[in-house]
């Protein structure tokens, strides 16, 4: 073929074609480079904007002035024009308390009869566990799905020594008291 009658045809046609690719070729860079370029600006300016921490959480204030009242530079008074704010997101680990019902005696001087106030009542006869706590094992077992040997770590890290057969028997009992 390269010898023969047709092959300037055929040159003249490689020729073509390589031209014809060559700007092919500059024709896509530049469509790809149109297309970054406006995919980076968008990039730059869309950049995601964290949603405000909720309103309804509370907020405690620390004020952090400087350590000295005038002017490190000149020794003049500082004035304020303005401050930053940076806020964070903190989480209290649950806080345990003890709650003592006090029940005074009282004696009549009379007859010596006794009056004393009722016993509130508890959601396990004779338990030490409120109602809070109660809510608080249940969720993590069957909501959270914490076993109660990871709870009883939980409690005794937050100086609360409550056995994982206490748990057991607590939970048991006060499922069976709703049921």
């Amino acid at each position: 073929m390269t010898f023969g009658a047709k092959s300037e045809k055929i040159s003249i046609q490689l020729e073509q074609l390589e031209l014809r690719l060559e700007e092919l070729e500059t024709a896509q860079a530049a469509a790809e480079a149109s297309v970054e370029a406006p995919a980076a600006e968008a990039k730059a300016k869309s950049r995601p904007s964290r949603k405000p921490l909720p309103a309804h959480l509370p907020r405690e204030v620390v004020i952090h002035h400087p350590e000295q009242d005038c002017c490190p530079d000149c020794g003049e008074a500082l004035r304020n024009f303005g401050e930053d704010v940076a806020e964070i997101l903190e989480c209290i680990p649950a806080n345990f308390k003890v709650i003592r019902h006090v029940r005074p005696k009282f004696a009549c001087t009379g007859c010596e009869r006794v009056v004393q106030a009722p016993a509130p009542p508890r959601v396990i006869e004779r338990g030490l566990a409120g109602p809070g706590l109660l809510a608080h094992v249940l969720v993590s077992k069957y909501a959270d799905h914490c076993p109660l040997y990871r709870q009883a770590e939980i409690y005794a890290r937050e100086g609360v020594d409550l056995d994982r057969s206490t748990l057991s028997s607590s939970s048991e009992k006060s499922l069976l008291s709703t049921a």
